[in-house]
């Protein structure tokens, strides 16, 4: 797969140098077999929570892999700064911090997507913007000035905010005004209550329970500003594609299989599901937030990724600036090719073997 990269500052020819260096080097070839011969491969997960290989690993779906988690990891960019540089075998990030680090230079594919909003009801995943009920916020304009928290510079949250904003009719000096601040999704509720951040983003189980204790309200969500949407995916080096397609192909199936089967099995069945296999890692974990649990948030089967869901942020860096127009296009960055829903495996409204299934969860 040929691409394009155009580098984009000093902050990023210096990633570029670093992957460089990495992939000029023994991260070029990172497989580890292991005593059964399965191929295994390296990751970093996330506290509290189990991630769709994880699930996958747990349903048995994998044949030629087996995981080794490394540690946890909250920040999607840095996560998938990880696989480029060879630190892991593969990460996931929102699709415009994708973009920017392949426009860097780092040589990465995205291979399935693994979360997003499905939609806006209370049986589904999306991302709100909250203020107290008291706030006098109201409009975009009004957060000229204000404090909004999000959980990390450059992904998903900054990306949305700025389109609400410019939407909205902000010009870009106006949207310059309303400062990011950076807290983790965990002290979120916490920072808006006390009045040190104006408003706060809430997602997933975090977001259900903070509006469970009442005194919230929604400026806005990003199924409103975007409608159902993927908005990141897991990623693996170029390098390691090319070299290891029959490992990547059994990551990506197993995964796809693990995703649909929490797609189209009871919620309940799910939760416990979940909690089991986090009290069985026993890394002195809570279970309180998985067992909040509503749906995936993947709108699409199995995570197929759809060209636009990568094309909305590309157009905004291009509009902000922070990409040339050209630099990528939305089919260099991603592949559908392993996905058994996308390549005619499976038909795309099966369940996790192939078989016919009711509407999904």
């Amino acid at each position: 797969m040929l691409r394009r990269r155009v580098s984009v500052g000093a902050a990023l020819a210096a990633l570029l140098a670093l992957v460089s260096t990495a992939c000029a080097g023994p991260a070029g070839d990172t497989e580890q077999v292991d005593p059964a011969g399965k191929t295994v491969l390296r990751y970093e997960g996330t506290a509290s929570a189990v991630t769709f290989p994880e699930l996958a690993e747990d349903l048995g779906y994998f044949d030629t892999v087996t995981l080794e988690w490394l540690g946890d990891n909250t920040s999607g960019p840095s996560s998938i700064q990880n696989t480029a540089t060879g630190e892991t075998d593969f990460g996931s990030a929102f699709y415009g911090a994708i973009a920017k680090l392949v426009d860097a230079g780092a040589p990465l594919t995205t291979v399935i997507a693994n979360y997003g909003s499905d939609g806006d009801t209370e049986e589904d995943s999306f991302n709100g913007y909250y203020v107290l009920d008291g706030s006098p916020l109201r409009s975009a304009r009004d957060l000229i000035g204000r404090k909004l928290g999000i959980n990390t510079l450059g992904a998903y949250h900054e990306y949305v905010i700025k389109e609400w904003l410019f939407r909205a009719g902000l010009t870009d000096e106006e949207i310059a005004q309303v400062e990011l601040v950076v807290v983790p999704p965990l002290n979120t509720e916490q920072s808006l209550r006390q009045g040190q951040i104006d408003v706060g983003n809430l997602g997933g189980v975090v977001k259900d329970a903070a509006l469970a204790r009442g005194g919230l309200r929604p400026l806005f969500t990003d199924v409103d500003l975007t409608g159902p949407l993927g908005i990141g995916g897991f990623v693996f080096r170029d390098d390691f594609v090319a070299e290891h397609p029959d490992a990547v192909a059994d990551f990506v199936q197993g995964t796809a299989r693990a995703l649909r089967w929490a797609q189209v099995t009871p919620r309940q069945e799910v939760i416990d599901r979940f909690v089991a296999i986090i009290e069985a890692r026993g890394r002195s974990e809570s279970t309180d937030f998985v067992r909040q649990w509503k749906s995936t948030g993947v709108p699409t089967p199995g995570g197929v990724i759809a060209a636009e869901e990568f094309a909305i942020w590309i157009d905004q860096s291009v509009r902000l600036g922070s990409l040339q127009p050209g630099a990528v296009e939305p089919e260099e960055l991603f592949t559908n090719e392993f996905n058994p829903y996308a390549n005619g495996t499976y038909p795309p409204d099966s369940g996790p073997d192939g078989q016919p299934v009711g509407a999904a969860g």
